[in-house]
């Protein structure tokens, strides 16, 4: 029988530019676990199941970013994801509590980077995005600058070709962003700029500037996920959010397609069928919907392979 499953704590660090933060992943983890474990009133050892998120490590950081939690024995697996790994970790410990393999699990996500653009870090093997760059590189010359914000800006510019997008829109974005983050204590940086600034920054992939473009980060966040009847024995209702929705969807059969675009590539289709099963799972549709919460790594990001609907 499929349990309904509650985020009942939260916690997180504050993001820093990487080589810039006090101490290491470890520590980071640890203060953002154990300000879930507090916001939901609960001790690690209530913990059945963890689920660790990061993608530059070595292989089981996750099992060491959690002793500082505890070491109680439980399983803890690690994700790599890319964008998605932080959801990914968090659809995972929400599929075991539903799938009444635990009562109470953890989602945990850390990073620690390297300073400027991401690169390949393997380049004696396949690269996993091969068949995207390819297929990028079919439809738009490739120009000098880093792979991420060429293959998003190129989604760019299709929509504005396609739909009568312009660079202010994607501009517009940028500056919304950043006032944002003047009220986020967590944020790497809490500077107001003007939509002329936004535009006049250093040009990275047209139309995106660089103040259009995320930066990399170190830092660390947690979710603690329950089931109905955890939530009913701990009297957590008073802090329980359901997930009423969820989907993790990967690249579709016509990603690739002769007749597909940029913005098919980045995922755009991948976003739509995410959407589409999110909804049908928690009877909800966009109607209903009053805030949306984008990954936008960039301005002119226009998918996303994960959603995720909350009932408040």
């Amino acid at each position: 029988m499929t349990q309904r499953a509650f985020v009942i704590g939260v916690g997180m660090t504050r993001f820093d530019k990487p080589g810039t933060k006090e101490g290491d992943y470890p520590d980071w983890a640890k203060e953002a676990g154990e300000k879930a474990l507090a916001d939901a009133g609960i001790a690690y050892n209530a913990v059945e199941q963890a689920y660790a998120g990061y993608c530059y490590g070595d292989s089981t950081c996750g099992q060491r970013a959690i002793y500082g939690l505890g070491m109680t024995a439980i399983p803890v697996v690690n994700v790599n994801n890319n964008c998605a790994t932080g959801s990914s970790a968090l659809w995972l410990a929400r599929g075991a509590v539903r799938g009444g393999l635990a009562d109470c699990a953890l989602a945990i996500g850390f990073e620690k980077m390297e300073k400027g653009s991401l690169g390949a870090k393997y380049t004696d093997r396949t690269n996993p995005g091969d068949k995207h760059f390819m297929r990028l590189m079919a439809l738009r010359e490739f120009e000098q600058a880093p792979p991420a914000p060429w293959m998003f800006g190129n989604a760019g510019r299709d929509h504005m070709e396609k739909y009568g997008s312009n660079p202010h829109h994607y501009a517009w974005i940028g500056w919304k962003n950043h006032k944002h983050s003047v009220n986020n204590p967590y944020a790497q940086f809490q500077d107001e700029y003007t939509l002329e600034d936004i535009k006049a920054a250093k040009m990275i992939h047209a139309p995106l500037t660089k103040l259009q473009c995320s930066p990399t980060s170190d830092g660390s966040a947690a979710a603690i996920v329950a089931s109905e009847r955890f939530v009913d024995e701990h009297d957590l209702w008073d802090r329980a959010v359901e997930i009423a929705g969820q989907s993790l969807v990967t690249d579709l059969a016509n990603t690739f397609d002769d007749d597909g675009d940029c913005i098919r590539v980045v995922g755009y289709d991948m976003s739509k069928a995410a959407a589409r099963q999110a909804y049908d799972e928690a009877e909800l549709g966009p109607e209903d919907v009053d805030v949306c919460e984008l990954h936008d790594c960039f301005s002119a990001r226009l998918s996303r392979n994960y959603l995720s609907v909350r009932r408040v």
